[in-house]
Parts: structure tokens; C-alpha cells; sequence
């Protein structure tokens, strides 16, 4: 298994795939092509797998030839010492393939600016949570994805009843009228999506969802160039009986919905039969920033998804910040108070 760089056919410089303009751009010549023009003529530089110890993956960068540390999971990287993107190019392969992906459309700048407005007027957060060094740490990664798909066939039987009551003379009335209710229908399920990697921080890939799934690409290694990407490490079938569950209470659910007009309805019986299931393995785009609180070892973190701009995150807050708003209130409040009680 080899790390690959996608090398520039003008110059050799890397190239890097560029969510603004949707276009592969070297670094160095600034020539750009597009998705269409990189299989022909654009073929990888390969560096080799090293030997290394047991859970420790080592390989050679192909413009330098320095040693890069991969764990299980890692897909694309940089080189520590020429910042090369480095993609490796053999954990995508057989079983491990993404079925798609979902290209960055929104790059470092634009994502600096989202994070900038999140934080925007928010007033007791420690400064190095935002400083200069700490944005520069905000990365672009391809999480994976599991999305299921299938067809249910639902039926639902239903009694519907309807009261009413009157007055005639001094005799109230009422009449109870029963109704057999049934409901059937077939419902197409696309696109029900659970993360596959289980060392990601689920608030994160999690809340940054929807996607915009309809701009789902055939998945191409260059899309990778110039991010990070995690692989897969959990199979679908973990979450099969968890979705199929949700999909059916779904069907149902949508079904009842439609009974209408009854001032009560019991339901005695439902069938939500699923069809053709279905698993697609997808990578889809991410910005993360992390900070560690170094009193507390609590990690806190920012998360923006980069095609829709959605944000997520739990922001620290600074004790010192608040101690001295505390004070600022407190003090005159107090200083205050002794006035009064003197002059009393």
C-alpha cells in the first residue's frame, strides 16, 4: 500500500483539490484543472509502506522521503516536513472503497469567517480559544459515513370514532359512531445516515448534519488532496437493526398522519415490511477546530459542515473573565448598599 501525491503535469508542484472554484490547483504554477481532466495525465507520484512495529503504519512521502505515521484509520494526511497532502492510496481499496463523495465547497477563509460570527459577541471566552495560532489549527477532514436506503410496504389498520351529544328537553344525548380505518402505502427511504468512525466525537460529525446528498459525487482520490480523511471502522451492520427500527416507527408514523377527521383513533394493527435495503460508504466534508482546557483536560471544539456553512460546537468559558464581570457588579452594588445602610 502506497502514499500518493497528484503531481502537476506543467510543473510537478502538488496538487490540491480547491472548494471555492470546485478545481484541482497547483501550489506552485497555479494551474488549475478540472475534475474531468484529472484522470488523463495526472497519475500519482508513489512512495512506498515501511516496515513498523504492530499498530503503527509508517510510510514513505513521495516528494521528500520522509517517514509518515498513519493510525488504522487515516486516508489522507499531510508530510510533517514538506506539508505535502498525502494521500494513502491503498486504504480506499476493495472493501474500504467509498461508493462517494461529497466535495468541500467551502474553503479555509470562508470557514475562518464562519467561525469568526460564531464567536462574534460572545464575551467570556479564553482568548487562546480564538487566537491567531489556534485558528490556524482548524482542518479540513473527510469523515465517513454509512447511508441506508430501502422500500417499505406499510399497512395500518385503525378504529376512527366520532362523538356528538345533544339536548332534548331535560335529556342530554350522546352518540359514539365507530369507523373501521385502514391505511396503506410504499415510501422510498434514502439517505439515512449514521457515522462510521468510532473514535469521531459524535456531536461533532453528527450535528453539522444534512448534507445536500443530491451533490454526491463518484468518489475520486484527488478530491482528498489537501485535506485529512478517516476511514471507516465500523460496519453497517451495527446500526442495521437501529435504522431499520427508526424507518419503520417512520413509515408508521407518516401513515397515521394521514388518518384524519376522527376526534379519536386507536390503532390495532400495523405491518411495515422493508424491501430492498440498501448501504452506501461515503466520505463528507467537514471543518474542525479543537481546544483542550489545560486545568480541566476538557476538550471543547468547533465544527462547520463545508458544503452548507452549519455550525456546531461547545465553547469554554474563561473564570477569570467571569470573576471580573462578577466584580464589576457586585462591588458598586455593594459599595452601594454600606451608603445606604450609613445614611439610614
Amino acid at each position: 500500500m502506497a502514499a500518493i501525491i497528484f503531481k502537476c503535469p506543467n510543473c510537478g508542484g502538488d496538487l490540491r483539490f480547491e472548494p471555492d472554484g470546485q478545481v484541482f490547483r497547483c501550489e506552485y504554477c497555479l494551474s488549475e484543472f478540472s475534475k474531468e481532466q484529472m484522470p488523463d495525465g495526472m497519475a500519482g507520484c508513489e512512495g512506498k509502506e515501511e516496515e513498523a512495529p504492530e499498530a503503527v503504519n509508517l510510510y514513505s512521502c513521495p516528494s521528500c522521503g520522509a517517514e509518515i505515521v498513519a493510525d488504522e484509520t487515516t486516508a489522507a494526511t499531510f508530510c510533517y516536513y514538506c506539508h505535502n497532502p498525502v494521500i494513502l492510496e491503498g486504504r480506499m481499496k476493495g472493501e474500504f472503497h467509498p461508493d462517494g463523495v461529497l466535495p468541500f465547497e467551502i474553503g479555509r477563509e470562508k470557514a475562518r469567517d464562519i467561525f469568526e460570527k460564531w464567536i462574534g459577541g460572545k464575551k467570556y471566552i479564553p482568548k487562546a480559544f480564538y487566537s491567531k495560532e489556534q485558528i490556524e489549527k482548524m482542518t479540513g477532514v473527510y469523515f465517513p459515513y454509512w447511508l441506508y436506503g430501502c422500500q417499505v410496504k406499510g399497512k395500518l389498520e385503525a378504529e376512527g370514532r366520532k362523538h356528538s351529544s345533544w339536548v332534548q328537553g331535560n335529556v342530554r344525548f350522546t352518540r359514539t359512531e365507530q369507523y373501521a380505518v385502514s391505511r396503506d402505502g410504499t415510501m422510498d427511504i434514502r439517505n439515512v445516515t449514521r457515522n462510521a468512525l468510532s473514535k469521531a466525537n459524535r456531536k461533532l460529525v453528527e450535528n453539522v448534519m444534512p448534507f445536500q446528498m443530491e451533490k454526491l459525487q463518484p468518489f475520486r482520490p484527488g478530491y482528498l488532496s489537501g485535506f485529512f480523511a478517516e476511514n471507516r471502522d465500523m460496519k453497517q451492520e451495527a446500526f442495521a437493526e437501529e435504522v431499520e427500527k427508526e424507518v419503520r416507527e417512520f413509515a408508521e408514523n407518516s401513515l397515521r398522519g394521514e388518518i384524519g377527521g376522527y376526534d379519536s383513533v386507536q390503532i390495532q394493527s400495523n405491518d411495515m415490511q422493508i424491501r430492498e435495503p440498501s448501504w452506501k460508504y461515503v466520505l463528507m466534508p467537514v471543518w474542525t477546530l479543537t481546544y483542550i482546557d489545560k486545568k480541566t483536560d476538557k476538550i471543547y471544539y468547533f465544527a462547520c459542515n463545508g458544503q452548507t456553512g452549519k455550525v456546531c460546537g461547545e465553547l469554554p468559558v474563561d473564570p477569570g473573565r467571569l470573576g471580573r464581570l462578577f466584580l464589576s457588579i457586585f462591588l458598586p452594588m455593594f459599595a452601594a448598599l454600606l451608603l445606604i445602610g450609613y445614611f439610614i
